[in-house]
C-alpha cells in the first residue's frame, strides 16, 4: 500500500484498547451495529480500524491501527468471535458516516527513515537487555518462571511495537503515544526509559528481599 494512499475504513472504537501492528486481537462482536459492520467487512477485504475510545471524554483518538480478520465464527444468535491481526497504522482524516457504524477516510502512516542505523541498533540492544533484566528480576521477586518469547522481533521498529503492545498495567494513554510516534528511535528511547526505571525499582526490591528474606511483600 502506498504511503499516500487514502481509503474509507470502518472504525471499531474500543475503550482503552490500543492495537499495534503484528499483534493479535481477539474480539467478541455482539452489538447489532458491529454485527452489520462485520458482515460488510467480511464481504470486502476483512479490514477495519481499531481506535482507542476514551469513555471519560467520550472522544476517539486520531490515530489507530488497521485490523485484518484472520478467523471468524458466528453463533446461531448472531454473535461472533473473531481473531484479528494488526496491520498498518492510520490517521483519521474525516468521519464519513456514523450510523449504523462509524466509517472514516484515513491515510496510512509509517515511521520516518532513520539516518543513523548504527545508533538505532545499539539502542535496540540496550532495550532488549533492559527487557531481559526486567523479566529475570520479576521472576526472582515472584518466584515464577517468566521467559521472553523465543523469537523477539529483531527489526527495531517491530521490536518497538511489540514492547508497546506488551506494557503491563493500565497504560492505554502511554500506548497511544507510542502508536502515534513516527520515529522508531524516539519510540524505542521512551521504552528504554520505562524499562530502565522498572529495572531499577525491581533491583532495589530484590536487594531488599535478599537482605531481609522474612519481610513479606505486599
Amino acid at each position: 500500500m502506498g504511503e499516500l494512499s487514502v481509503r474509507e475504513l470502518p472504525l471499531f472504537p474500543l475503550p482503552d484498547v490500543v492495537l499495534f501492528p503484528q499483534e493479535v486481537l481477539p474480539l467478541h462482536i455482539f452489538e447489532s451495529r458491529y454485527r452489520i459492520m462485520l458482515q460488510s467487512v467480511l464481504e470486502s477485504d476483512s479490514m477495519f480500524g481499531v481506535i482507542k475510545w476514551d469513555p471519560t471524554t467520550k472522544s476517539m483518538s486520531n490515530v489507530g491501527c488497521c485490523a485484518q480478520i484472520i478467523k471468524h465464527q458466528t453463533a446461531e444468535d448472531g454473535r461472533s468471535n473473531i481473531i484479528t491481526l494488526g496491520q498498518q497504522r492510520f490517521q483519521v482524516l474525516e468521519i464519513t458516516r456514523s450510523t449504523p457504524f462509524c466509517s472514516a477516510m484515513v491515510s496510512w502512516i509509517s515511521d520516518e527513515n532513520i539516518d543513523d542505523l548504527q545508533k538505532l541498533d545499539s539502542l535496540k540492544d540496550s532495550v532488549k537487555e533492559a527487557l531481559s533484566d526486567v523479566i529475570n528480576l520479576t521472576s526472582k521477586l515472584t518466584n515464577t518462571n517468566k521467559n521472553l518469547p523465543d523469537k523477539l522481533p529483531d527489526n527495531p521498529m517491530d521490536l518497538s511495537f511489540w514492547i508497546g503492545a506488551h506494557l503491563g498495567g493500565p497504560v492505554a494513554e502511554e500506548q497511544q503515544r507510542l502508536l502515534e510516534e513516527r520515529n522508531t528511535f524516539t519510540r524505542l528511547q521512551r521504552e528504554y526509559e520505562m524499562l530502565d526505571h522498572t529495572r531499577k525499582q525491581l533491583a532495589a526490591r530484590t536487594a531488599l528481599k535478599e537482605s531481609f528474606p522474612d519481610i513479606k511483600e505486599n
